[in-house]
């Protein structure tokens, strides 16, 4: 049975579908710091994951209209399938147009994939239900070996490119807090992130490692009763209190240089270093914990 047919005649002047008021951001993770219960999320996100999901289900949205596909066949993401679980729906692969045709505090209705501003069709997509999400992610998994073979061939490119900063540790930035000798627990705010820290906690309590948080991994060891002593990655989704908390901060650079988050460090009045590897914010804290 399809949703829209479970959810008839929940707007409010009686047609069928769907009305909430429009929050939009292209960007899911910062959509969801100012989401409230019952808005319509509208993204640009695909291949949804399962931690935007999760955020997206903890504030609650009405519904999830999404620009690209959220499944594209690279993988078998979770994302769809935590929304459709939670009883969201979710109109797939409506167009960036969408971002043109709709503002911030819209009201729209939404009937099976087709959405309305007042009376006029603004968009429509593929609403998504439990058969074309399993179909979505059968293919995907039957292409699972292809991405396998890119991330293999990636991986390649990058452990030639930066031979020197992985094994000399050229490049890595000097920092004040004393690695030597001592464990590093580096924390990303991943999956069942509580579940983890909190099995480690005899570990942490007995070993007193470094804590490396990862962006929002520092916040994450905070809300776990922590006090992160070094927080390294891009800063775009770490939150201020994190920043001032006292930690030594390393901003991810990239290759050219540009470091867009050192400049809301900075506003912070916060010092920083920079790290410019090719690596994603995660190896790069790996690298600084091994150096």
């Amino acid at each position: 049975m399809r949703l829209s047919s479970l959810r008839r005649n929940r707007s409010g002047d009686g047609l069928p579908g769907i009305v909430g008021t429009v929050r939009i951001d292209r960007r899911t993770k910062d959509l969801t710091k100012r989401l409230r219960a019952g808005e319509v999320a509208v993204i640009d996100h695909v291949d949804i994951d399962r931690v935007s999901a999760d955020a997206l289900v903890g504030c609650k949205v009405s519904a999830v209209i999404n620009a690209a596909p959220s499944t594209s066949g690279r993988y078998p993401n979770l994302g769809p399938e935590i929304l459709l679980a939670a009883g969201i729906p979710l109109v797939d692969d409506v167009g960036t147009e969408v971002f043109a045709a709709l503002r911030e505090g819209d009201v729209i209705r939404i009937d099976g994939g087709t959405i309305y501003l007042d009376d006029r069709v603004v968009a429509k997509g593929t609403e998504q239900d439990a058969v074309s999400i399993d179909a979505a992610m059968a293919e995907a998994r039957a292409g699972l070996h292809t991405q396998l073979e890119a991330f293999a061939a990636n991986t390649m490119e990058y452990l030639l490119k930066e031979r020197a900063l992985l094994l000399d540790g050229v490049g890595v930035p000097d920092v004040r807090t004393d690695f030597s000798g001592r464990h590093v627990l580096v924390v990303v705010r991943g999956y069942d992130y509580r579940e983890d820290l909190a099995v480690l906690r005899p570990y942490i309590r007995e070993y007193r490692p470094i804590l490396l948080g990862v962006d929002g991994g520092a916040d994450a060891l905070i809300e776990a009763g922590y006090q992160p002593d070094v927080i390294v990655g891009d800063m775009d989704s770490v939150s201020d209190d994190a920043l001032r908390s006292g930690a030594e901060v390393v901003v991810h650079a990239y290759a050219d240089g540009r470091a867009p988050g050192l400049h809301r460090v900075q506003d912070l009045r916060v010092a920083a270093v920079g790290f410019p590897p090719a690596a994603p914010p995660q190896a790069g804290a790996m690298l600084r914990a091994a150096r």
